[in-house]
């Protein structure tokens, strides 16, 4: 394993709502993925999600309050908690989840991602 810069994984993909894998430790990896305009309502019941904000502001809206973070700011979304995370300009974010989580939890959605893509 060598260092990680995540300005320079930045610039290797453009697509947003998609993760891109940069690190795995035990069963959990490390994904950055690019964001902007509104995710769908999803949640993941067998697992919390992190989000931490590299650079940007990202809302993560719950059904009756809203998280604002902004870069150097993480929040931990409980398990089987529905949200939906949101960003009026590109947003970059670093995710921490076990390894197979899908993008959009049970929701069926088109923003739904490839899965394992490694940078």
């Amino acid at each position: 394993m060598s260092k990680v810069n995540f300005a320079e994984k930045f610039t290797k993909f453009s697509d947003l709502w998609s993760p891109r894998v940069i690190a795995e430790m035990n069963d959990y990896q490390f994904k950055l993925v690019k964001v902007k305009g509104e995710f769908t309502w999803h949640n993941h019941n067998h697992t919390d999600e992190v989000f931490i904000v590299i650079q940007g502001c990202l809302t993560i809206k719950f059904e009756d309050y809203d998280v604002e973070l902004n870069a150097g700011e993480m929040y931990v979304v409980p398990k089987g908690v529905k949200h939906k995370p949101c960003a009026v300009e590109e947003c970059q974010i670093l995710l921490v989840e076990p390894r197979g989580v899908i993008n959009t939890g049970e929701a069926d959605s088109e923003l739904t991602a490839e899965n394992d893509i490694w940078i």
